[in-house]
């Protein structure tokens, strides 16, 4: 039986937040965006919460389109007081739904009834829910871009360290070499990335403007001082990449992960929630030997752009929510946090601390092993423009494309993108 799991049944044997509740069963209405392997997870976490607060709190789960289309309809429906009692929401995003007066405050109330706290979080992650100094959701995990290898084509070239991670992780010459001598051993593509899609590879860029310190965004203004040139710096080691054959052109997300799973591609830069879908083929013998560690320091210092789902309340218009509705929606946040090992499966990094340093969460693997990013992990500016689906990632993503493929040249690329910003 997986850890995870004994976890999961030891807390739900164990009483939550609604003891004091008694009477009738308080129904939360629940909205979320989660499809794949997160959806099945996050149904049964789901199914697992109803269980374990049977005849106290049910929750009435919907899922919806991902994306614009979510967001789009969290926006109207709380216009008109229709939106659910509570749902997940990405951290990205929080600015603008602040803005927009959809989003309730998380009180210091109600992190005391859920038994959560600042400390419990990291502290990139804690503000990115914060909003002058008010907290807007409850953050569930966080997840970023990792770098994923094949170690038995690693291993071959010679450019697998002792310790079982790839070598020339510390700097942009040594990596460009492990690339090379990979390219030499006759791998077709030594890394995969999604360089057909800008708004994919905003991700692996804008982690390399933060390796240097680089901002988008700088008292309002976008790109300022010498965050262009550090944008041009980030382009410019990608579309190097291309140009010497070390890296994959125009390919789409699913071809990139095709080329990392038959073998052509020694090294992958994904999401952390294509861990399962490594996991699930290796244990069906359809997959090689392999890992996931924090982007290499291709600049000054380790930085990974990630994001977080999050739990947020909507703000219904002429609704107020009863006292005994808020527990149960904080009963649920708490517990959901509390229990996230689980989530964990997919490949996200669970946000609360607990979790994470819980022996069963240092035993998963690769997940323990790149977990360390969250102390460098940046999220997005703290504007309404940004987040999932924004318009800063249209904006830089149709430069980025032509760029990293080598149809563009990075500061003209950079000079396009600040004027494209500057319009916004």
């Amino acid at each position: 039986m997986p850890n995870w799991f004994k976890l999961t049944k030891a807390v739900l044997l164990a009483g939550g937040l609604m003891t004091s509740v008694a009477h009738a069963e308080e129904t939360v209405t629940w909205w979320d965006f989660f499809g794949g392997g997160d959806g099945v997870r996050m149904k049964q976490l789901v199914a697992d919460f109803n269980e374990a607060h049977k005849g106290k709190i049910k929750i009435d789960a919907t899922t919806l389109e991902w994306g614009t289309p979510f967001y789009s309809k969290v926006q109207t429906s709380a216009a008109v007081g229709e939106a659910p009692d509570i749902m997940t929401y990405h951290a990205s995003r929080i600015p603008l739904a602040v803005k927009q007066g959809i989003l309730q405050e998380i009180t210091a109330d109600d992190w005391k009834t859920m038994g959560l706290g600042r400390s419990d979080y990291a502290p990139a992650t804690w503000e990115a829910v914060s909003i002058d100094g008010k907290q807007y959701a409850v953050p569930l995990d966080t997840h970023p871009i990792v770098l994923y290898y094949n170690k038995d084509l690693l291993k071959k070239a010679g450019v697998l360290g002792d310790d079982g991670k790839p070598k020339g992780m510390d700097s942009r010459e040594n990596f460009t070499a492990t690339l090379k001598a990979l390219k030499a051993a006759g791998v077709k593509f030594p890394l995969g990335s999604v360089t057909a899609d800008g708004n994919f590879m905003f991700r692996t860029v804008y982690s390399f403007m933060g390796q240097q310190d680089g901002e988008l965004m700088t008292d309002g203004e976008f790109l300022a001082g010498d965050s262009a040139k550090k944008l041009e710096n980030s382009l410019a080691v990608l579309s190097e990449w291309t140009k010497e054959g070390l890296q994959s052109t125009y390919t789409d997300y699913p071809a990139t992960v095709a080329l990392f799973t038959s073998g052509e591609a020694a090294m992958m830069i994904n999401g952390v929630w294509e861990v399962p879908t490594m996991t699930d083929l290796k244990n069906n013998g359809k997959l090689f030997e392999w890992g996931a560690v924090e982007l290499p320091v291709i600049f000054d210092h380790p930085s990974t752009y990630a994001d977080s789902h999050t739990f947020a309340l909507p703000a219904n218009k002429g609704e107020e929510m009863s006292p005994e509705k808020r527990a149960a929606v904080l009963e649920v946040m708490s517990w959901m946090s509390k229990n996230s090992l689980f989530w964990a499966t997919a490949g996200h990094i669970p946000a609360y601390g607990p979790v994470t340093n819980s022996a069963e969460y240092k035993a998963m693997e690769p997940n323990h092993t790149y977990s360390s990013l969250t102390a460098n992990i940046i999220f997005d500016p703290k504007t309404p423009l940004a987040g999932i689906a924004g318009p800063i990632f249209d904006v830089m993503s149709n430069f980025f494309v032509p760029t990293l493929n080598g149809e563009m040249e990075p500061a003209k690329a950079v000079e396009e993108i600040k004027a494209g910003l500057a319009e916004l």
